[in-house]
């Protein structure tokens, strides 16, 4: 049982076992089977609202893997790049080594490289890679505009693919060519939201309705949680040890733009406990050592599932959802087989996502119509709820072209910083709120003041900066040519942030 003591309030939580994080290191080797091929019992559903009604019509649907060899002339393994964890990628081999699809092709094991994604692009360079699974759009965006993927081709995998929505709440699920050919489809769904425990929110008197968008992390009411009972009531990732947290850091300067994105970004920083991964955020509420975290839609599904006080919001009209893709990159040797994996991902394979330990969304709304779907309708209703949520028109392109950069300028700033941050709100927020010792034109502005993005020396021309998205842009391209000049920037970051945050302090006499 753990919990936290606070001014004599006590957090407790329920015991829970710890889920996996976002990366993870290869499964061990399994032996291949048999099974039929891929068949799915499929109920026509007609949707009036957000939890869809449904009469029951009964057929079957089969995929049969056409594109087959008469016999096995080589024992094939495929290689597989993949930002999904272990227990993923434990799952989906067992299960497809057993497929007939396997055995057709005669693929006898499937080798997964759970490498970080700015590695992938020189791996399929440099060797045979035959299929890169998850890791979002703006990654395999990345790979298709490097020319590092193949188009699906095979009847097999088209067929998969047409089962798949062309969109999903508005953002496509399938990247297609100007050849008209397919890229990448999606494989799972994400969204990107927060994790309330309202068992917390309880015992601290917090209205978790108040808990409706980023802003709302940002606000006074959760700087003075910590101000009170000295333990912030927020968890968040650093971005350097998150993908997810890093696409919820570029949905929030999106969603509210570059500069007023920043200041909500600060003082969620301000307010939080800064978590070294997004898995130990979903445990810190979970486990009821924080009122609410930012997390991946999954990571939200499980801790519903482990603790019924948490849960899942998706902040309406500030928010993405997403397809988290499947593809064929071009240096595979073995293109029919690899197209057979991604087929057997998109149908039989879904059923992966159903497991109560994985918890996501799946790509393909038939899985539902199974056996297995059919007792998963928290993740069926789920899954209708993120189809119909208000989402942000989202820019892939703009995220990865500032994405290394805003990276670094979050940790130099906000992690780095982030004692000297914290203490710096909590006075100005006691100086207002408790002591009274300013008024509100004087909180307003050293807020400002605290929230302003840096003015720096540039280490490189020497002439002064400010971290504007045309700086962002601009620092990006020189990081990626120059990787090491990225301590010279964050020493400048890090010491402008020290210097702005010194400067509140001083005017409220610390």
């Amino acid at each position: 049982m753990l919990a936290i003591a606070a001014a004599g309030i006590l957090l407790t939580s329920r015991e829970t076992t710890t889920q996996p994080t976002e990366t993870a290191t290869p499964p061990p080797q399994t032996t291949t089977s048999s099974t039929p091929a891929i068949t799915t019992t499929t109920t026509a559903t007609k949707t009036t609202s957000a939890t869809p009604t449904t009469t029951t019509r009964t057929t079957t649907t089969t995929t049969q893997a056409t594109e087959q060899p008469a016999e096995c002339k080589e024992n094939i393994e495929l290689v597989v790049l993949t930002r999904h964890p272990a227990d993923i990628q434990e799952k989906a081999k067992d299960l497809f080594l057993k497929s007939d699809i396997a055995k057709r092709f005669c693929i006898t094991n499937v080798r997964f490289l759970p490498i970080p994604a700015g590695f992938w692009p020189t791996y399929i360079e440099k060797q045979s890679i035959d299929v890169a699974w998850g890791g979002g759009p703006t990654l395999f965006d990345d790979l298709y505009m490097k020319g590092l993927l193949r188009p699906l081709e095979t009847k097999l995998a088209l067929e998969a693919a047409s089962q798949v929505p062309d969109k999903f709440a508005g953002m496509p699920m399938k990247r297609i060519g100007d050849d008209g050919k397919i890229y990448w489809i999606a494989a799972a769904i994400a969204s990107f939201g927060f994790t309330v425990n309202t068992e917390v929110a309880q015992q601290l008197g917090f209205d978790v309705n108040k808990l409706n968008s980023w802003r709302s992390l940002a606000s006074d009411d959760l700087g003075l949680i910590l101000v009170n009972y000295g333990v912030p009531a927020l968890a968040i990732a650093n971005p350097l040890q998150s993908t997810s947290n890093t696409r919820i850091y570029e949905i929030i300067l999106q969603a509210y733009g570059w500069e007023e994105g920043w200041r909500v970004l600060t003082l969620m920083a301000a307010n939080a406990r800064i978590e070294e991964g997004s898995a130990l955020v979903r445990d810190d509420v979970i486990n009821g050592d924080v009122m609410v975290g930012i997390t991946i839609d999954f990571y939200g599904y499980t801790a519903e599932r482990l603790n019924p006080a948490c849960k899942y919001i998706l902040p309406q009209g500030e928010t993405i959802v997403n397809g988290d893709p499947i593809a064929v990159v071009k240096s595979t040797k073995h293109p029919e087989a690899a197209e057979a994996f991604v087929a057997w991902i998109l149908t039989e394979g879904q059923k992966i996502w159903l497991d109560p330990n994985i918890n996501r969304l799946p790509a393909n709304p038939k899985v539902f119509e199974t056996p297995e779907g059919q007792k998963r309708q928290d993740l069926k209703e789920a899954f209708y709820r993120a189809m119909q949520a208000k989402v942000i028109e989202f820019n892939d392109t703009l995220a990865l072209e500032t994405e290394f950069a805003m990276q670094l300028y979050f940790v130099a700033t906000l992690v780095d910083q982030h004692d000297i941050l914290q203490r710096a709100w909590a006075e100005l927020l006691r100086a207002y709120y408790i002591d009274h010792r300013i008024d509100e034109a004087t909180f307003n502005m050293l807020k400002q003041k605290l929230t302003d993005i840096v003015k720096y020396k540039d280490p490189v021309t020497g002439e002064e900066r400010v971290f504007t998205l045309d700086d962002a842009l601009r620092v990006n391209k020189i990081l990626k040519d120059h990787i090491n000049l990225k301590e010279a920037y964050m020493n400048a970051w890090r010491e402008a942030a020290k210097q702005k945050y010194e400067e509140v302090l001083k005017a409220l006499g610390g």
